[in-house]
């Protein structure tokens, strides 16, 4: 199963997503699925890729070329993936990905989760979403969604379609179950 990470580049000054981020690449690398994600070496991805690559998995990276002039590409995965643009990035990864995992991150991410949470609600993609909700992190983004449905903007069963998982392994069952 070709799993797609949505996280950011950056190092946070929190070690526990770096221990998760690594938790997150040993489950895929020895579950024998196949990690998809931005393609970076540098921060939480660096982490991801490296502990997946450890762990005997196999590592798709999709990054856009203006990446690679900044030489911030993966250099040990096994394939990387060159986009024009951000939008043929995220096409890419959703094209790829057999389901969806949305590790904490920066407005990347968000816009990331924020398109796959579209193309699940309007019924584009059936495949499993899950937010990796760590110490409560997506927090407010739960309490958001449950507001546009206090307001009639989403309807309560397409809550249904996004999973918010406390860590690693809530998130893997979800996938394994889904």
């Amino acid at each position: 199963m070709n799993i797609t990470v949505y996280l950011g580049a950056s190092n946070s000054t929190d070690k526990m997503y770096k221990k998760e981020a690594e938790a997150l690449g040993t489950w895929i690398g020895k579950t024998g699925n196949r990690l998809i994600y931005g393609g970076s070496r540098v921060g939480l991805m660096g982490v991801l890729a490296d502990a997946c690559l450890k762990a005997g998995g196999e590592v798709i990276g999709v990054e856009p070329s203006f990446f690679i002039e900044d030489e911030l590409q993966h250099e040990g995965i096994t394939q990387l993936i060159v986009t024009e643009t951000m939008n043929e990035r995220r096409a890419k990864m959703i094209e790829l990905g057999d389901a969806f995992i949305a590790f904490p991150g920066g407005t990347g991410t968000l816009e990331e989760l924020a398109e796959v949470m579209s193309l699940k609600k309007l019924g584009h993609i059936t495949k499993p979403l899950v937010i990796l909700n760590i110490e409560g992190f997506y927090d407010p983004l739960a309490a958001m969604l449950d507001k546009m449905v206090a307001e009639g903007f989403l309807d309560r069963r397409e809550l249904d379609k996004f999973f918010f998982a406390k860590n690693v392994e809530s998130a893997a069952w979800h996938i394994r179950h889904a």
